[in-house]
């Protein structure tokens, strides 16, 4: 089964990479990056604060690119976007738009959506959307 990465992921690996602990693997899972999550992750490489921070962030997402499928954002995932503002809409529990293209693409190919801890609780609004958090914080001692 393929699962489909937030922004909030993206930054949350990024942030382990200096841990000697990394997040929990995603397996041999396919990893899927929608095309508004990969805009949103050469953003943060585009304003990075130096020339080396940015060119860290780069080789990072060309290192995802590698293992991962970029989705375009296609009709059928635009009926389930409209799907799920309706929905939220209805409730009165509008999330980002772009984490509800996110959302669309999970449901348009049946997979979940791995997210950062403080993405979870908007995702989880979302009906039938399988969510998993990836945390990059180091393990508690025992």
């Amino acid at each position: 089964m393929a699962v489909v990465l937030d922004t909030s992921a993206l930054v949350e690996l990024e942030r382990s990479l200096d841990r000697e602990q990394p997040p929990a693997s995603l397996g041999d899972e396919t990893v899927v990056v929608p095309a508004i999550v990969w805009a949103e992750a050469l953003i943060g490489a585009r304003l990075a604060g130096s020339p080396q921070r940015a060119a860290r962030r780069r080789a990072h997402l060309e290192a995802i690119r590698l293992r991962a499928e970029i989705e375009a954002f296609t009709p059928e995932i635009a009926e389930h976007y409209a799907d799920i503002y309706a929905e939220l809409s209805q409730t009165g529990a509008l999330i980002p738009q772009n984490d509800i293209a996110v959302a669309a693409t999970c449901r348009a190919l049946g997979c979940s959506v791995v997210v950062g801890p403080n993405d979870a609780e908007h995702f989880r609004r979302v009906q039938s959307l399988d969510v998993r958090v990836l945390s990059a914080e180091p393990p508690e001692p025992s």
